[in-house]
């Protein structure tokens, strides 16, 4: 890998915090902010309306002060419209101009390497030095859904990420070794064509991140020095030692000097802290039907307000939502703060899946205010 440490579209630390002067008196921490988006369908709206929303919130992002913003891979799942992330990118790149775009991720197993490999080589030609590729080993989906993913059901198991990995790199470097099969393809737009540099580090190629939401990614990200990214909005009580692991796996790469760390984490921000627990046990629902293999259409807050809770559902809704930040802007502030205080992460990133448009885009906005961002009134 032959790219600048900073080159990965890891920007370098802030020397001052982005509000200093915070309403409850305490410094918001001083790291850059990111999005991740699902294009979630909730009941009442389709896909269309979930794109065009994810759209707008990008070019939003963007005017707010947001660093990037990822759109992940899930197959099977009516509420969620982000199935191509590379298509999605291609479209919100025509719609932006500054903001990093990635996938987070695209779930490797899933794709030929060389495909993968010519799909991001022809987002960077076309948006240099803005796109970013987020790996995941897991499908995205359930297992009779991945085998309809492939041609055939070999390679269905995620220990092959390794070798799929190793191939994409080598494609994305033209550095197959002698007498590797694959020695004389090449992706293009890739090495062989040449791609120009831009953005802020002149990056030719599209950085790697490794995603996860256990320790196997964190210990191999580590020892390939790649930035890594950990799926906390669903996973957290393994953040932490995810976290450490990566830490002390990590060795010094072309693409990163010392060790890169964002976590994903799962925000639901409103006016009032009543309003965001609403939409929030909305979100939980969705989740509980998805963990029952029932997934669907997200249920707008009214259903969840009659859904027929279970004793055993609620313990489920109660232990999902503490993995969240959930509140109105005071909350959120302090939740935000405390999250980051406590993993020490180099960035973070917010995942805001609300049910109803105008309360999505909301929920962004209030983070990005509360955070600091330079371009929120």
């Amino acid at each position: 890998m032959d790219v600048d440490p900073q080159a990965s579209g890891t920007p370098p630390q802030q020397t001052e915090p982005s509000d200093p002067t915070a309403p409850d008196g305490a410094p918001m921490p001083a790291i850059p902010l990111s999005v991740l988006d699902v294009a979630p369908v909730g009941t009442g709206y389709t896909a269309t309306e979930a794109l065009r929303t994810t759209t707008e919130l990008a070019r939003r992002a963007e005017r707010w002060g947001y660093h990037r913003f990822w759109v992940a891979e899930h197959h099977n799942m009516p509420g969620i419209a982000s199935s191509s992330p590379p298509v999605l990118l291609a479209h919100l790149a025509a719609h932006t101009s500054t903001l990093r775009l990635g996938s987070g991720g695209v779930m490797l197993p899933n794709h030929a390497p060389l495909v993968v490999a010519e799909q991001f080589g022809t987002l960077q030609a076309l948006h240099p030095g803005r796109i970013d590729i987020g790996l995941g080993r897991a499908p995205g989906t359930d297992q009779a859904t991945a085998r309809a993913l492939r041609r055939s059901a070999e390679a269905l198991s995620a220990e092959d990420f390794p070798q799929q990995l190793g191939e994409l790199i080598a494609f994305l470097t033209d550095g197959f070794r002698d007498g590797h099969p694959y020695q004389r393809i090449q992706a293009v737009p890739g090495p062989a064509s040449g791609i120009e540099p831009g953005g802020e580090h002149d990056a030719t190629r599209a950085p790697i991140w490794l995603l996860g939401s256990s320790g196997y990614s964190a210990r191999l990200a580590g020892m390939l020095g790649l930035p890594f990214a950990f799926a906390h909005h669903f996973s957290g009580e393994h953040t932490l030692p995810a976290l450490e692991l990566y830490r002390r796996s990590f060795q010094p790469s072309e693409d990163l000097k010392e060790p890169y760390a964002m976590i994903a984490a799962g925000v639901i921000a409103a006016d009032t802290d009543e309003e965001a627990t609403r939409l929030g046990r909305s979100q939980a629902l969705a989740m509980l039907r998805l963990r029952q293999g029932r997934p669907g259409l997200q249920p707008s807050p009214e259903e969840a307000d009659a859904y027929p809770w279970t004793p055993a559902e609620a313990d489920f809704v109660s232990a999902y939502q503490k993995q969240h930040v959930t509140g109105g802007p005071d909350r959120v502030r302090r939740g935000l703060r405390e999250l980051v205080e406590r993993t020490r992460v180099d960035e973070l990133m917010v995942i805001s899946n609300v049910h109803g448009h105008a309360a999505r885009l909301t929920s962004y906005e209030i983070i990005a205010r509360v955070w600091g961002l330079p371009g929120v009134e």
